[in-house]
């Protein structure tokens, strides 16, 4: 039997500053890029991987192929109007195993998708066979002002829940062994 270890956590974050509008956090993730892609590409891991806690569900549980897909999470956030909320994303970014990201947005009464302007894209560097550099970056620099006019500050959260986020991801990432 062998036990694969995962390699030692050593986060960084990157702290926005008022001309930056993106956050990111980086991680090397013992496994394959292949393996955090196929992770990553799965709506089904998306709440386990969640490091704000908000992500509660995927209510669309397709595997992610093609830019321009849409998928919908069930949300939760005691700040949120409704408590209880549904997201529309729709992938922009899609390159196995290099990158995957999309867009956050929600559905109008009418039927029609309204997305935001910020994007979550996950960039993966393969280090060898059995180990990935993982990039979460969180953007919100194409939020337009009548959207920020609302009064939503961006990011919503502490550059801590990105960290969070990719260890659940190193986490799930990690090879089995046979028992």
């Amino acid at each position: 039997m062998s036990i694969i270890v995962p390699a030692p956590a050593k986060p960084t974050t990157t702290q926005p500053t008022a001309d930056q509008e993106n956050v990111s956090a980086t991680l090397t993730v013992a496994g394959p890029a292949t393996r955090v892609f196929a992770v990553l590409a799965d709506p089904t891991t998306h709440a386990a991987i969640d490091g704000t806690g908000w992500v509660q569900e995927a209510a669309d549980r397709a595997p992610l192929t093609e830019v321009g897909q849409i998928f919908r999470m069930d949300m939760y956030h005691a700040a949120h109007p409704d408590g209880d909320y549904q997201v529309v994303n729709q992938v922009r970014v899609l390159d196995p195993p290099r990158a995957i990201g999309w867009l956050t947005g929600q559905e109008k009464g009418d039927g029609r998708l309204e997305f935001g302007g910020w994007i979550w894209r996950y960039d993966l560097a393969p280090l060898g066979l059995s180990e990935t550099e993982v990039t979460l970056t969180y953007d919100w620099s194409a939020v337009p002002q009548f959207i920020r006019d609302r009064g939503i500050q961006f990011p919503p959260f502490g550059p801590e829940h990105l960290t969070n986020s990719l260890l659940h991801l190193a986490e799930l990432a990690v090879p089995t062994s046979p028992a």
